[in-house]
This record gives C-alpha cells, structure tokens and sequence, in this order.
C-alpha cells in the first residue's frame, strides 16, 4: 500500500505519547501492560507505551499459539528491550488453564457455536491475565486495536481483547497502523504477515473470518460515512459494502455504550 502524502507520521507518533504519558500521570498509575500477539497492532501499541519512558511490560499468554505467531512476539519484545530499558516482558502459558476451563463446561452438538464461543473465551483469559499483572505492577492495560476493527466491523471480543483502560490506536485506519509501525522501525516479519487474532488455533487469517481485506473495509467505511448505500456499487465493491454495513450493524453492541435502564423519576 502506497503512503498517504497526508499521514504526518512523526506529528501522531508524538501525539500518541504525549497523550500516553498524561492519561497515566492523570490516572497516577506507573506504566502500562500489553499483550503482545506477534500481530502489528500490539507491536505498534506497544512500541508508543515504550517511548513514554514509563514501565512497560509485554505479556505473551500463548494458549494453543502457532509457532510463528510466538516468534514474531518475542522478535519484537527482544528488539523493544534492546531499544527501550524500561520495557520488561513475562509469559503466562495459559494453555492448560483454557484446557481445564473446557473441561468444567458443557459441549454443544453445533461445532460453529463451540468454536466461535471457545475463541472468545481465549481472549477472554487473556485479558483476565492482562488486568492480573496490571493489578501488580499498577498499570493500565493499553488495548491494540484499530478503527476499523473497533468502530467499523466489531472485530473484537466483547470483554476479551476489548477489556481495556486505554485505547492508543483506535483512531488510525489499519493502513495508518501499517504505516506508523513503518516508521517506527517495527520488524518487516509483522508488518508483512497477514493479521490474524489467532484465536482459532489455525491459520485463518482476519480476511478469511470477515470476507474481506481491511484495505477493502477501510473503503467501505469511508463509502457508509458518505452516505452511500449498497445500490451505489455493483460487483465485488457492492459485495464489500454488504459485509461491511452487516457487520458494522450486528456489532453495535460492542461499540455502544452499555444501555442503562433508567427509572423514571415518578417511580424512584
């Protein structure tokens, strides 16, 4: 993807971290905690914790984790502690814990349902864990997901990778992220692997759960807040802006804010 002549890198790279460090000075906390995937999301998020010179500390928490998966993690937390000193890791294998979880629940004769409801139950862990060593280290957990991600498609588990004190990035385009991680410096092995939440214990990619690329969604998001509608389009760009505007519907529950059933003063 070419470079948008408009994207200011250095400008937003700054004012990531200038926002960083005020929130958790704000907060009075000391740093921040991220889970890192081996995706570009946790490595950029965690690339801008880094720069605020506040403790930051990486989490991998494999549980059924590809090995390429785990060996870009741990490429990238190795090259951000030679970079930044105030950057620690550790690793909770929670594999044996999501086994034992399994264990305790009932099945499902539907293998659509049990995986999908399996998966978010691994992110679901993780972000436990994640909130488990911000609790020790009095920090905040940084989220990693995009715009697109978080206000556009809802690809995100609600509660899981979701539950989160801070969003850094939720307001760059995956292209953006693309090209912030560029200039930052972040290892071509994930600026160049295909996103995958990694949740399935396979190789399905992003693209193959939502039928189609973040490149194509990106577009059908721009499209939606121009007031487009299906009818504009023929072809594959009218198949996108379906999935797109399906997707973007059925998930408001995750972008909305919790609706509060308020009592009417009469009855109180």
């Amino acid at each position: 993807m070419t470079s948008k002549s408009s994207f200011q890198s250095e400008a937003i790279n700054k004012h990531i971290v200038t926002w960083l460090h005020a929130y958790a000075e704000n907060a009075k906390v000391k740093g921040f905690v991220v889970g890192i995937s081996g995706g570009i999301d946790s490595a950029l998020t965690s690339t801008l914790c880094a720069q605020t010179g506040l403790p930051t500390l990486c989490v991998e928490m494999p549980i059924h984790q590809a090995d390429s998966h785990v060996s870009r993690a741990r490429e990238h937390i190795k090259n951000l502690k030679e970079k930044y000193p105030n950057v620690s890791s550790a690793e909770a294998d929670l594999t044996p814990i999501f086994e034992s979880f399994k264990k305790q629940l009932p099945d499902t004769d539907n293998p659509f349902i049990l995986n999908l409801t399996l998966a978010n139950t691994r992110a679901r862990l993780r972000m436990t864990t994640l909130y488990y060593f911000a609790g020790l280290h009095s920090a905040l957990v940084a989220g990693t997901g995009n715009k697109v991600e978080d206000f556009g498609v809802g690809f995100f588990t609600k509660y899981g990778d979701g539950g989160v004190d801070i969003s850094p990035i939720a307001d760059l385009l995956k292209s953006e992220v693309r090209e912030l991680a560029q200039y930052l410096g972040v290892t071509q092995t994930i600026i160049k692997a295909k996103p995958t939440d990694g949740l399935f214990g396979d190789d399905r990619s992003d693209e193959d759960q939502l039928g189609a690329s973040y490149d194509e969604l990106e577009w059908a998001m721009e499209q939606l807040e121009n007031g487009k509608n299906h009818n504009d389009f023929t072809g594959r760009q009218k198949e996108v802006f379906e999935i797109y505007k399906r997707l973007n519907s059925v998930n408001q529950h995750k972008m909305n804010p919790i609706p509060v059933c308020e009592i009417p003063k009469e009855l109180k």
